[in-house]
């Protein structure tokens, strides 16, 4: 019997480590590395997102890192079809492959498939027109009475889930949660999905120095490029909406930098909650890189 080509996820909070780690690991088995990170597709976001760097990109063949315009929507199903094609070409001459992200809406899609849900553009566009009005938390409240369940569970952040989980819920007047059967779909490969994480100290430690470092980097200039695109959906996110209020004057400069800092500890906590959910991955502890590369290439080589 022909041995399924092998699909690696290596996931886990943002500033985990994943970048570095998914690099390395890649350069041990000689091969590409597909990006799942909702917030990378961007072209026009760099700093803030923490995308790779030049030379990390040189190191390693990365796809699905700036392929999209914040100008458009790119949803967890469009990742899913474009991934599913693009392993189906990989796979013909290649039998194994990363893909790296904190993204675990976009890594169940790959590797389970979503449930098929309703649609109703016109309740859509009702709400897209809420929040350029009125903004975000108004929508959350909504969906909080609406669905509290997937309430807890969504990136409340995100105004794309937001509003996507509201419309099912007002066009079928049901919880968006009870669209989901979490019904696994049969892939035509091998997953072996491994969790990064680290001690919270440590987490919180790589935020601050991260975030400190962005601004090293520019991110304020990279934010005020950006500044007439303000009402994107893909700018209201962790390091830009905090800079956007500072140079609105609604907060000042510490406080956006602590807010930064703040909102990705919030973050990264949902995208451990998110991650906990699922037991087929194997935790790896990345607080010893070493130790942590030689347990990720050994559950590897088993596979």
């Amino acid at each position: 019997m022909t041995k399924k080509p092998l699909l690696v996820v290596i996931a886990g909070p943002t500033a985990v480590g994943k970048t570095s780690m998914s690099i390395e690991v890649a350069q041990y088995l000689n091969c590409p590395i597909i990006s799942c990170d909702s917030r990378q597709f961007y072209k026009e976001l760099d700093i803030g997102v923490a995308k790779p760097s030049k030379e990390e990109l040189n190191l390693i063949p990365h796809y699905f890192i700036g392929n999209k315009s914040i100008h458009e929507l790119y949803s967890a199903g469009q990742f899913e079809n474009d991934v599913l094609n693009w392993l189906d070409s990989y796979f013909k001459e290649n039998n194994i492959v990363i893909m790296t992200g904190g993204s675990g809406m976009y890594i169940d899609a790959v590797c389970n498939g979503l449930d098929e849900l309703p649609k109703n553009e016109k309740i859509r566009s009702k709400l897209n027109k809420a929040f350029k009005a009125k903004g975000l938390v108004q929508l959350q409240e909504k969906l909080k009475k609406l669905d509290p369940k997937h309430f807890n569970k969504v990136d409340i952040n995100n105004p794309q889930r937001v509003i996507r989980a509201l419309e099912v819920c007002m066009s079928t007047n049901k919880p968006y949660s009870s669209f989901l059967t979490n019904k696994k779909k049969i892939r035509p490969f091998k997953i072996v999905k491994i969790l990064l994480h680290l001690n919270k100290e440590n987490l919180h430690n790589n935020i601050e120095k991260r975030t400190d470092q962005m601004i090293i980097n520019g991110l304020l200039d990279e934010v005020r490029s950006l500044h007439q695109h303000r009402d994107c959906n893909a700018l209201n996110t962790v390091g830009y909406k905090e800079i956007f209020k500072y140079f609105n004057e609604e907060i000042n400069y510490n406080e956006a930098i602590e807010e930064i800092k703040s909102n990705t500890k919030k973050y990264a906590k949902r995208q451990m909650t998110w991650f906990k959910r699922d037991k087929d991955y194997s935790w790896v502890d990345n607080n010893d890189r070493n130790l942590a590369f030689e347990e990720i290439t050994s559950i590897i080589n088993d596979n």
